[in-house]
């Protein structure tokens, strides 16, 4: 019986051990795409205790707690930030074969070299020495980043954003870099036509000029993609249901935007018109700028009406849809080849059953120009876990090129979360090696260690260019 969690996890053989310890281990991360909060990076946050860092914001372990009985007083709610630790500590036993209790105790040892399995038995002693800790100078978000060996991180944030965090930790001239990524979700959102006029309003503040037609609206937006670019922004993300890319005309897209900011309803087919032609405009500037452009599709969100109300959205809602992907998804990348504005892409599903549409769908508009150009994007969201991340892998090595993919991302909210590359480099290695185990690899490990090298780490550093 193995040790649980010793060095050797997930690894089952001594090549696995070997590939991950002597190609993988140490290199640096290269986050692309997460949503912490920039403000506490450029500032070098100090937690005050472990809840604040590794509960607040995290819907996996909401969710969890959820299902387990645990009152919202003790996730969301107004208990102390003790209380509620306790009460994730007493939920902890029963996430049993759920990612949670993997990375749950991986993030408390690789963290606070902490091995004792937290349970409501265990938490006030790991709560109050991960506390103490935290209050340390070398536990500070910097230093926190710095154990994981983060090279760096991109955050996601809105056209709107100022990104004066951004610019204050690029003038410190610190090893660590912080880059913007352009999320234009809202700006493009005719599903709320309140909303978006409200958002409207708010970009006229921030470029100075009024909005009275779509050619303002989009000379406006345009100057903050540049603005972005300025500020060493390369990567744009985009969290869509699935890709809109229906017909449309420029008079169609003038007169529905007019209709938006007379506050007039728009249909249903000119909400996806005018949604497609906004996914086209972003994705033209993206090309022209030599971005990264990503997709994550697949997302049902803000299932509970109850909940929305009273918590708002990003609070532990959200599901697996079941959207219609490939038709959409091969005429919008037809469309930008065929007038040679394709950027590089990356297109992640949330669907586990779109895995071999989009390992095939890549296929069809990697056109040599760059290697892997188009990425089918690691597991995300609820698939990042061990099977989820092993059917990902498994589907693009049969269709395309493993060897080509940019390897993992924490897409957290949490400074301690990145031990989920370790996981995913422990899962890629494993696999490599269960291969040449059974003889349908070579035993040529310093090939192989290069290629898990270069999924690890060295692919996203040469894609991304940061």
């Amino acid at each position: 019986m193995k040790p649980f969690l010793d060095e050797n996890f997930l690894l089952q053989s001594k090549t696995a051990e070997k590939l991950y310890h002597d190609f993988a281990k140490s290199l640096p991360i290269i986050d692309y795409h997460n949503h912490l909060i920039p403000d506490q990076i450029a500032n070098d946050k100090q937690f005050e205790n472990i809840t604040q860092v590794w509960l607040a914001g995290d819907h996996y372990k909401w969710r969890a707690m959820r299902a387990n009985g645990v009152d919202e007083k003790y996730i969301t709610g107004d208990a102390s930030d003790f209380e509620k630790f306790e009460k994730w500590a007493e939920t902890v036993p029963y996430t049993l074969r759920n990612p949670l209790y993997h990375w749950t105790h991986l993030e408390l040892q690789r963290y606070f070299g902490i091995t004792d399995i937290l349970s409501g038995k265990t938490a006030r002693k790991i709560y109050d020495e991960c506390s103490a800790k935290l209050q340390t100078p070398e536990y500070s978000v910097r230093g926190l980043l710095a154990k994981m060996n983060v090279e760096a991180v991109c955050t996601t944030d809105d056209p709107l954003d100022s990104l004066n965090f951004h610019q204050q930790l690029a003038n410190e001239g610190v090893a660590l870099k912080m880059l913007p990524a352009f999320r234009p979700d809202k700006a493009m959102n005719s599903d709320d036509v309140a909303g978006l006029n409200e958002y409207i309003d708010k970009l006229e503040s921030v470029v100075n000029q009024t909005i009275s037609s779509f050619q303002d609206y989009i000379d406006a937006l345009k100057s903050r993609h540049d603005y972005f670019a300025a500020n060493g922004c390369s990567v744009s993300d985009h969290g869509l249901e699935q890709i809109y890319a229906e017909d449309y005309t420029d008079q169609e897209i003038t007169s529905i935007f007019d209709k938006i900011r007379s506050k007039q309803a728009i249909s249903y087919e000119e909400n996806l018109k005018f949604k497609s032609a906004m996914l086209i405009y972003f994705a033209e500037w993206d090309h022209e700028k030599g971005w990264v452009q990503q997709y994550h599709l697949g997302a049902l969100r803000n299932n509970n009406a109850r909940m929305l109300r009273q918590l708002g959205p990003d609070t532990g809602w959200d599901s697996i849809g079941d959207f219609s992907q490939a038709r959409m998804l091969s005429k919008f990348l037809n469309r930008l080849d065929n007038q040679d504005k394709l950027a590089k892409t990356i297109i992640y599903n949330l669907n586990p059953a779109d895995n071999e549409l989009i390992a095939t769908m890549i296929g069809n508009f990697n056109d040599g120009s760059i290697a892997g150009k188009v990425q089918f994007g690691s597991a995300w969201w609820f698939l990042d876990q061990k099977d989820g991340m092993i059917k990902q892998l498994n589907a693009l090595s049969n269709m395309g090129l493993l060897s080509r993919l940019v390897g993992m991302l924490t897409d957290s909210r949490s400074f301690l979360s990145f031990p989920r590359h370790e996981y995913f480099r422990r899962i890629i290695c494993n696999l490599f090696a269960e291969d040449i185990e059974n003889g349908e690899l070579p035993d040529d490990l310093e090939w192989v260690g290069k290629i898990v090298q270069d999924i690890s780490y060295f692919n996203a550093k040469n894609y991304f260019t940061f």
